[in-house]
């Protein structure tokens, strides 16, 4: 029996991110499961954004980021003043990710700032920035695909699918998420 499906020559894929990032990775897992994660308590917030400044992240001491938190390259991290990353938030960041002023990621929500390429036989990587601007929340299981803006002051639901840009100052829910009603504020 035969098929039309293609031959892939996985030898043809190349991995744009290069060495150093391989090593500056290795590094951070290590360091990062030895010094960072252990560390659960609220009192050693200051001393873990100060882990993620060593590892080049543009992070505010006055962020919060729990010690469950998976970050996948520091260095393409950046969190403005009251900016939160609640616990088991996995931020896959090949490319930036950029979480302003008093903006709160809930637990276990995905931030992926990366795809493949799947119309081409070695499925070559796809960086795309994520930001998520002032006064926004990302609420809890929610996935945040590459190269979204979430806009200031925006909702994404709880277990939200979002793939395209989120107007400010609206709500977004489901998978995919749609428009649910404008944001207003009444105090």
């Amino acid at each position: 029996m035969e098929t039309n499906t293609p031959k892939i020559n996985i030898a043809e894929y190349k991995n744009e991110l290069g060495i150093k990032n391989k090593l500056g990775r290795l590094i951070w897992n290590v360091f990062s499961f030895f010094f960072f994660r252990p560390f659960i308590l609220n009192v050693f917030n200051p001393y873990r954004i100060f882990i993620l400044k060593l590892f080049g992240a543009q992070v505010s001491y006055q962020s919060v980021v729990h010690a469950s938190v998976k970050i996948w390259a520091p260095w393409n991290l950046e969190m403005h003043p009251y900016a939160t990353l609640a616990p088991m938030v996995d931020c896959y960041n090949p490319g930036r990710i950029i979480i302003k002023a008093q903006t709160t990621v809930s637990q276990k929500a995905y931030l992926c700032a990366a795809s493949h390429n799947i119309s081409l036989s070695h499925h070559p990587l796809i960086i795309s920035p994520i930001t998520i601007e002032d006064q926004a929340w990302v609420a809890a299981d929610a996935f945040i695909g590459p190269g979204v803006t979430v806009g200031q002051g925006a909702v994404v639901g709880a277990r939200a699918v979002v793939f395209q840009n989120v107007a400010p100052w609206t709500v977004v829910r489901g998978n995919p998420a749609e428009f649910v009603k404008n944001r207003i504020l009444k105090d």
